[in-house]
C-alpha cells in the first residue's frame, strides 16, 4: 500500500506518516521507483499508536512497547499489562498534584503564603 492509500485508510497526513517511520513506529519497504509501499497492518498498527497517544502515551513511549505487544503471542496481556502501567503512573501523577494543591492552598490561607506553613 502506497503512503497516499494509507493516509487515506488512516487518516493521517502522508507528513504524520513519515515521521512516524523516522522514529521507527511504522516500517516500509521502498519500491524500485523509490515509492514507500506499506503492508496492509500498517493501517491498524497506525490506528493503535494514534490511539495510544489519545490515552497519554508519547511516541517514545509506544515505540519502546510496541515490539513487546507484537511480539507476544496473544498481545492483549501485553497490553493490558502496558495499559496497566500507564495507569499507575497517571495515579501517582495525579496523587503528587493533589499534594501540590494542598500545599498550595494552605499558603493561599495563610498570612504571609511566602513562608513556610508550620504543619497542624
Amino acid at each position: 500500500m502506497l503512503i497516499g492509500e494509507l493516509a487515506t485508510a488512516s487518516g493521517l497526513s502522508r507528513e504524520a506518516l513519515r515521521f512516524y517511520e523516522q522514529q521507527g513506529l511504522i516500517r516500509a519497504r521502498r519500491l524500485a521507483n523509490g515509492y514507500r509501499d506499506y503492508p496492509p497492518e500498517a493501517v491498524m498498527l497506525v490506528q493503535y499508536v494514534r490511539t495510544a497517544q489519545q490515552l497519554g502515551f508519547t511516541l517514545a513511549e509506544i515505540g519502546d512497547r510496541l515490539p513487546a505487544i507484537w511480539d507476544a503471542p496473544d498481545p492483549a496481556p501485553a497490553l493490558a499489562e502496558v495499559l496497566a502501567s500507564k495507569l499507575g503512573e497517571i495515579d501517582a501523577r495525579i496523587a503528587a498534584l493533589q499534594s501540590l494543591r494542598q500545599t498550595l492552598a494552605e499558603r493561599v490561607a495563610a498570612d504571609c503564603p511566602l513562608r513556610a506553613v508550620e504543619p497542624g
